[in-house]
Protein backbone atom coordinates (compact mmCIF):
# COMPACT_ATOMS: atom_id res chain seq x y z
CA UNK A 1 0.00 0.00 0.00
CA UNK A 2 1.22 3.23 -1.50
CA UNK A 3 0.00 5.27 1.57
CA UNK A 4 -0.84 5.36 5.27
CA UNK A 5 -3.68 6.19 7.09
CA UNK A 6 -2.65 9.08 8.54
CA UNK A 7 -2.37 10.51 5.05
CA UNK A 8 -6.05 10.12 3.98
CA UNK A 9 -6.98 11.39 7.27
CA UNK A 10 -5.07 14.79 6.54
CA UNK A 11 -6.30 14.32 3.27
CA UNK A 12 -9.45 14.66 4.80
CA UNK A 13 -9.19 17.99 7.24
CA UNK A 14 -7.94 19.56 3.99
CA UNK A 15 -10.88 19.13 2.42
CA UNK A 16 -12.98 20.03 5.29
CA UNK A 17 -10.56 23.45 5.29
CA UNK A 18 -12.04 24.10 1.67
CA UNK A 19 -14.90 21.89 0.83
CA UNK A 20 -16.91 24.82 0.32
CA UNK A 21 -15.42 26.04 -2.33
CA UNK A 22 -15.09 23.05 -4.43
CA UNK A 23 -17.90 23.60 -7.19
CA UNK A 24 -20.01 21.37 -7.92
CA UNK A 25 -20.78 19.66 -11.56
CA UNK A 26 -23.88 21.48 -13.35
CA UNK A 27 -25.81 18.58 -15.46
CA UNK A 28 -26.28 18.27 -19.00
CA UNK A 29 -29.07 20.84 -20.53
CA UNK A 30 -31.11 17.53 -21.70
CA UNK A 31 -31.44 14.33 -21.63
CA UNK A 32 -28.98 13.58 -25.04
CA UNK A 33 -26.19 15.18 -23.72
CA UNK A 34 -23.62 14.21 -21.23
CA UNK A 35 -21.39 17.41 -21.54
CA UNK A 36 -21.45 18.57 -17.76
CA UNK A 37 -18.81 20.40 -16.05
CA UNK A 38 -16.53 17.71 -14.50
CA UNK A 39 -15.73 18.58 -10.76
CA UNK A 40 -11.76 19.62 -9.81
CA UNK A 41 -10.11 16.88 -8.56
CA UNK A 42 -8.72 16.99 -4.85
CA UNK A 43 -5.39 17.41 -4.75
CA UNK A 44 -2.94 14.57 -3.51
CA UNK A 45 0.60 13.81 -3.02
CA UNK A 46 2.22 12.58 -6.21
CA UNK A 47 2.13 8.70 -6.58
CA UNK A 48 3.24 6.14 -9.31
CA UNK A 49 0.22 4.26 -11.34
CA UNK A 50 -0.03 1.23 -10.23
CA UNK A 51 0.15 -0.15 -13.51
CA UNK A 52 0.75 1.50 -17.04
CA UNK A 53 1.24 5.35 -16.70
CA UNK A 54 -1.71 7.54 -15.01
CA UNK A 55 -4.30 7.86 -16.83
CA UNK A 56 -7.23 10.51 -16.54
CA UNK A 57 -10.32 8.47 -15.07
CA UNK A 58 -14.21 10.23 -15.95
CA UNK A 59 -16.53 8.79 -13.23
CA UNK A 60 -19.98 9.52 -13.49
CA UNK A 61 -22.43 10.63 -10.79
CA UNK A 62 -25.88 10.75 -11.26
CA UNK A 63 -28.32 13.29 -9.65
CA UNK A 64 -28.77 12.13 -6.19
CA UNK A 65 -26.80 11.96 -2.85
CA UNK A 66 -25.46 8.27 -2.68
CA UNK A 67 -24.46 8.29 -6.14
CA UNK A 68 -22.40 11.34 -5.34
CA UNK A 69 -20.55 10.03 -2.62
CA UNK A 70 -19.83 6.76 -4.38
CA UNK A 71 -17.99 8.79 -6.83
CA UNK A 72 -15.72 10.60 -3.97
CA UNK A 73 -14.94 7.60 -1.93
CA UNK A 74 -13.50 6.06 -4.86
CA UNK A 75 -12.03 9.13 -6.30
CA UNK A 76 -9.90 9.68 -3.23
CA UNK A 77 -8.70 5.96 -3.15
CA UNK A 78 -7.60 5.85 -6.99
CA UNK A 79 -5.83 9.14 -6.50
CA UNK A 80 -3.76 8.45 -3.30
CA UNK A 81 -3.36 5.17 -4.16
CA UNK A 82 -3.08 4.48 -7.81
CA UNK A 83 -1.86 7.27 -9.10
CA UNK A 84 -4.26 8.48 -11.50
CA UNK A 85 -6.50 11.47 -11.71
CA UNK A 86 -10.15 11.44 -11.52
CA UNK A 87 -12.56 13.63 -12.83
CA UNK A 88 -15.98 13.42 -11.73
CA UNK A 89 -18.63 14.38 -14.31
CA UNK A 90 -22.67 14.09 -13.65
CA UNK A 91 -25.05 12.40 -16.29
CA UNK A 92 -28.20 11.62 -15.53
CA UNK A 93 -28.94 8.41 -15.94
CA UNK A 94 -30.35 7.39 -19.60
CA UNK A 95 -28.84 6.34 -22.49
CA UNK A 96 -26.73 9.30 -23.15
CA UNK A 97 -24.67 7.75 -20.09
CA UNK A 98 -24.67 4.21 -21.49
CA UNK A 99 -23.27 5.52 -24.97
CA UNK A 100 -20.40 7.41 -23.31
CA UNK A 101 -19.68 4.20 -21.36
CA UNK A 102 -19.37 2.34 -24.48
CA UNK A 103 -17.22 4.87 -26.78
CA UNK A 104 -14.98 5.17 -24.13
CA UNK A 105 -15.83 9.30 -22.53
CA UNK A 106 -16.95 8.36 -19.40
CA UNK A 107 -14.80 5.42 -17.76
CA UNK A 108 -17.63 4.07 -14.69
CA UNK A 109 -20.75 4.40 -12.77
CA UNK A 110 -21.15 3.18 -9.67
CA UNK A 111 -24.61 2.85 -8.55
CA UNK A 112 -27.44 1.70 -11.35
CA UNK A 113 -30.44 0.98 -10.61
CA UNK A 114 -31.96 -2.16 -12.42
CA UNK A 115 -34.99 -1.18 -12.35
CA UNK A 116 -34.29 1.83 -14.24
CA UNK A 117 -32.32 -0.22 -16.87
CA UNK A 118 -34.77 -0.50 -20.08
CA UNK A 119 -34.17 -3.00 -22.93
CA UNK A 120 -32.02 -0.34 -24.82
CA UNK A 121 -29.88 -0.38 -22.30
CA UNK A 122 -29.41 -3.96 -21.57
CA UNK A 123 -28.24 -4.09 -24.70
CA UNK A 124 -25.04 -2.27 -24.18
CA UNK A 125 -23.81 -5.53 -21.84
CA UNK A 126 -25.18 -7.33 -24.73
CA UNK A 127 -22.74 -5.94 -26.40
CA UNK A 128 -19.79 -6.58 -24.88
CA UNK A 129 -19.23 -2.98 -25.02
CA UNK A 130 -20.22 -2.07 -21.62
CA UNK A 131 -19.37 -4.31 -18.46
CA UNK A 132 -20.95 -5.29 -15.40
CA UNK A 133 -18.79 -4.88 -12.19
CA UNK A 134 -21.03 -6.74 -10.54
CA UNK A 135 -22.92 -5.59 -7.17
CA UNK A 136 -22.29 -2.21 -5.31
CA UNK A 137 -23.59 -3.48 -2.01
CA UNK A 138 -26.14 -1.50 -1.05
CA UNK A 139 -30.04 -2.60 -1.62
CA UNK A 140 -32.56 0.35 -2.80
CA UNK A 141 -36.19 0.66 -2.71
CA UNK A 142 -38.34 3.27 -5.03
CA UNK A 143 -41.43 3.61 -3.91
CA UNK A 144 -44.30 5.89 -2.96
CA UNK A 145 -43.69 7.66 0.64
CA UNK A 146 -46.18 9.61 2.75
CA UNK A 147 -44.89 10.66 6.12
CA UNK A 148 -46.39 8.08 9.19
CA UNK A 149 -48.87 11.37 10.93
CA UNK A 150 -50.73 10.80 7.04
CA UNK A 151 -51.17 6.85 7.95
CA UNK A 152 -51.62 7.67 11.78
CA UNK A 153 -55.22 9.46 10.56
CA UNK A 154 -55.87 7.69 7.66
CA UNK A 155 -54.53 4.36 7.79
CA UNK A 156 -56.64 3.43 4.66
CA UNK A 157 -53.72 5.12 2.97
CA UNK A 158 -51.35 2.85 3.64
CA UNK A 159 -51.85 0.44 0.30
CA UNK A 160 -52.90 1.98 -2.69
CA UNK A 161 -56.46 1.44 -2.48
CA UNK A 162 -56.57 4.24 -0.39
CA UNK A 163 -55.83 6.42 -3.18
CA UNK A 164 -58.82 5.71 -5.66
CA UNK A 165 -61.48 7.47 -3.63
CA UNK A 166 -62.46 11.50 -4.06
CA UNK A 167 -61.73 11.92 -0.87
CA UNK A 168 -57.81 11.15 -1.28
CA UNK A 169 -57.76 12.99 -3.77
CA UNK A 170 -59.56 16.47 -2.75
CA UNK A 171 -56.86 15.50 0.22
CA UNK A 172 -53.78 15.93 -1.56
CA UNK A 173 -55.67 18.20 -4.21
CA UNK A 174 -53.56 21.62 -4.89
CA UNK A 175 -54.47 24.80 -6.82
CA UNK A 176 -52.85 23.40 -9.94
CA UNK A 177 -54.20 19.78 -9.97
CA UNK A 178 -57.70 21.11 -9.34
CA UNK A 179 -60.01 18.09 -8.08
CA UNK A 180 -57.02 15.61 -8.39
CA UNK A 181 -54.67 14.99 -5.64
CA UNK A 182 -51.33 15.94 -6.44
CA UNK A 183 -48.77 12.98 -6.66
CA UNK A 184 -44.88 14.53 -5.73
CA UNK A 185 -42.68 13.33 -8.49
CA UNK A 186 -38.92 14.72 -8.43
CA UNK A 187 -36.18 15.31 -11.19
CA UNK A 188 -38.36 14.15 -14.59
CA UNK A 189 -34.87 12.31 -15.97
CA UNK A 190 -35.20 9.56 -13.20
CA UNK A 191 -36.67 6.28 -13.94
CA UNK A 192 -39.86 6.55 -12.69
CA UNK A 193 -43.83 5.42 -13.89
CA UNK A 194 -45.69 7.05 -11.62
CA UNK A 195 -47.81 8.34 -14.50
CA UNK A 196 -48.57 4.77 -15.98
CA UNK A 197 -49.48 3.31 -12.37
CA UNK A 198 -51.71 6.25 -11.94
CA UNK A 199 -53.38 5.40 -15.15
CA UNK A 200 -53.31 1.89 -14.93
CA UNK A 201 -54.79 1.72 -11.56
CA UNK A 202 -57.42 4.21 -12.09
CA UNK A 203 -56.42 6.70 -9.62
CA UNK A 204 -57.54 10.45 -9.13
CA UNK A 205 -54.26 11.76 -9.17
CA UNK A 206 -51.72 13.68 -11.42
CA UNK A 207 -48.29 13.85 -10.77
CA UNK A 208 -45.93 17.23 -10.80
CA UNK A 209 -42.60 17.17 -10.74
CA UNK A 210 -40.62 19.06 -8.27
CA UNK A 211 -37.41 19.24 -10.18
CA UNK A 212 -34.83 17.95 -8.23
CA UNK A 213 -34.26 16.05 -4.89
CA UNK A 214 -33.63 19.32 -3.05
CA UNK A 215 -36.53 20.67 -4.41
CA UNK A 216 -38.73 17.50 -3.30
CA UNK A 217 -36.85 17.72 -0.30
CA UNK A 218 -37.84 21.30 0.24
CA UNK A 219 -41.50 20.54 -0.44
CA UNK A 220 -41.40 17.52 1.98
CA UNK A 221 -40.03 20.03 5.10
CA UNK A 222 -42.62 22.51 4.31
CA UNK A 223 -45.40 20.00 4.75
CA UNK A 224 -44.38 18.28 7.60
CA UNK A 225 -43.46 21.60 9.31
CA UNK A 226 -47.54 22.21 8.69
CA UNK A 227 -48.37 19.04 9.25
CA UNK A 228 -50.14 18.60 5.83
CA UNK A 229 -50.41 15.48 3.72
CA UNK A 230 -47.94 14.83 0.82
CA UNK A 231 -47.72 11.19 -1.24
CA UNK A 232 -44.27 11.54 -3.52
CA UNK A 233 -41.65 9.39 -5.29
CA UNK A 234 -39.13 8.32 -3.28
CA UNK A 235 -36.65 5.91 -2.42
CA UNK A 236 -34.42 4.61 0.27
CA UNK A 237 -31.64 4.34 1.54
CA UNK A 238 -31.73 8.34 2.00
CA UNK A 239 -31.53 10.27 5.55
CA UNK A 240 -34.87 11.83 4.67
CA UNK A 241 -36.68 8.37 5.14
CA UNK A 242 -35.62 8.80 9.29
CA UNK A 243 -35.46 12.33 9.57
CA UNK A 244 -39.52 12.71 8.00
CA UNK A 245 -40.23 9.33 9.43
CA UNK A 246 -41.59 8.16 5.62
CA UNK A 247 -43.40 4.95 5.62
CA UNK A 248 -43.29 3.25 2.12
CA UNK A 249 -47.04 2.84 0.58
CA UNK A 250 -48.38 -0.99 -0.36
CA UNK A 251 -48.77 -0.71 -4.30
CA UNK A 252 -49.79 -3.79 -5.99
CA UNK A 253 -46.77 -6.65 -5.82
CA UNK A 254 -44.13 -6.39 -8.44
CA UNK A 255 -43.95 -9.19 -11.26
CA UNK A 256 -42.44 -10.03 -14.03
CA UNK A 257 -44.79 -9.26 -16.24
CA UNK A 258 -45.06 -5.56 -14.93
CA UNK A 259 -40.98 -5.63 -14.59
CA UNK A 260 -40.69 -6.52 -18.45
CA UNK A 261 -43.34 -3.35 -19.34
CA UNK A 262 -40.83 -1.31 -17.40
CA UNK A 263 -37.93 -2.45 -19.12
CA UNK A 264 -39.56 -2.36 -22.75
CA UNK A 265 -41.67 1.43 -22.04
CA UNK A 266 -44.87 0.31 -23.00
CA UNK A 267 -47.05 1.73 -20.69
CA UNK A 268 -47.91 -1.13 -18.60
CA UNK A 269 -46.78 -0.49 -15.42
CA UNK A 270 -49.12 -1.06 -12.22
CA UNK A 271 -47.19 -2.36 -9.73
CA UNK A 272 -44.73 -1.48 -7.14
CA UNK A 273 -41.21 -0.86 -7.52
CA UNK A 274 -38.83 -3.56 -7.40
CA UNK A 275 -36.20 -3.88 -4.50
CA UNK A 276 -32.72 -2.90 -6.17
CA UNK A 277 -29.89 -4.89 -5.73
CA UNK A 278 -27.80 -1.84 -6.97
CA UNK A 279 -24.84 -2.88 -9.37
CA UNK A 280 -21.62 -0.95 -10.78
CA UNK A 281 -20.56 -0.88 -14.65
CA UNK A 282 -17.85 0.47 -16.48
CA UNK A 283 -16.53 0.86 -20.26
CA UNK A 284 -15.08 -2.33 -21.18
CA UNK A 285 -12.02 -0.10 -22.69
CA UNK A 286 -11.08 0.73 -18.97
CA UNK A 287 -9.77 -2.69 -18.33
CA UNK A 288 -7.19 -1.93 -20.98
CA UNK A 289 -7.10 1.82 -19.86
CA UNK A 290 -6.17 1.34 -17.06
CA UNK A 291 -6.42 -2.59 -15.10
CA UNK A 292 -5.72 -1.51 -11.86
CA UNK A 293 -8.69 0.81 -11.52
CA UNK A 294 -10.59 -1.88 -13.58
CA UNK A 295 -10.09 -4.28 -10.60
CA UNK A 296 -10.85 -2.29 -7.80
CA UNK A 297 -13.58 -0.74 -9.09
CA UNK A 298 -14.76 -4.85 -9.40
CA UNK A 299 -14.15 -5.64 -5.80
CA UNK A 300 -15.01 -1.63 -4.24
CA UNK A 301 -18.38 -1.91 -1.68
CA UNK A 302 -20.32 0.66 -0.08
CA UNK A 303 -23.18 -1.43 1.85
CA UNK A 304 -26.63 0.49 2.80
CA UNK A 305 -25.37 1.22 5.85
CA UNK A 306 -21.80 2.78 4.90
CA UNK A 307 -24.88 4.75 2.77
CA UNK A 308 -27.29 5.82 5.53
CA UNK A 309 -24.02 6.36 7.94
CA UNK A 310 -22.74 9.11 5.00
CA UNK A 311 -26.18 10.69 3.94
CA UNK A 312 -27.39 12.31 7.14
CA UNK A 313 -23.92 14.25 7.04
CA UNK A 314 -24.01 15.80 3.33
CA UNK A 315 -28.56 15.76 3.10
CA UNK A 316 -29.57 17.18 6.63
CA UNK A 317 -26.40 18.93 7.65
CA UNK A 318 -25.04 20.42 4.52
CA UNK A 319 -21.09 19.25 5.02
CA UNK A 320 -19.28 18.58 1.23
CA UNK A 321 -19.46 15.30 -0.01
CA UNK A 322 -16.27 15.49 -0.72
CA UNK A 323 -15.54 15.95 3.00
CA UNK A 324 -18.08 13.09 3.82
CA UNK A 325 -16.12 10.90 1.60
CA UNK A 326 -12.95 11.61 3.14
CA UNK A 327 -14.21 11.30 6.72
CA UNK A 328 -15.32 7.99 5.83
CA UNK A 329 -12.29 6.86 4.09
CA UNK A 330 -10.44 7.82 7.16
CA UNK A 331 -12.33 5.44 9.07
CA UNK A 332 -12.43 2.78 7.25
CA UNK A 333 -8.87 1.68 5.70
CA UNK A 334 -9.80 -2.01 6.89
CA UNK A 335 -12.43 -2.05 4.89
CA UNK A 336 -11.01 -0.07 1.26
CA UNK A 337 -7.11 -1.37 1.40
CA UNK A 338 -8.63 -5.03 0.84
CA UNK A 339 -10.14 -3.39 -3.02
CA UNK A 340 -6.44 -2.87 -3.31
CA UNK A 341 -5.29 -6.49 -3.22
Amino acid sequence: MKRKLAVIAAMALAVAACGGDEETPAAGGDDTAADATAAAPAETAEAPAASGDPQTITLVVNPWSASRLNAEVAKLIIESELGHTVEITEVNENDAMFTGLADGTLDAVLEIWPSGVTDAETAFFDAGTVDNLGPLGAVGKIGWWVPSYVIDEYPELATWEGFSSPEAAELFATAETGDLGRFLGTDPSYAQYDEQIITNLGLPFQVQFSGSEPATVGELDARVAAGEPIVMYWWTPTAAVAKYDLVNVALPAYNDECGASAAAGDGGVDCDYPEDVLFKAASAGLAEKAPDVYALLQKFTITTEDQLSMLPPMEIDGEDPAKVAADWVAANESVWSAWLT
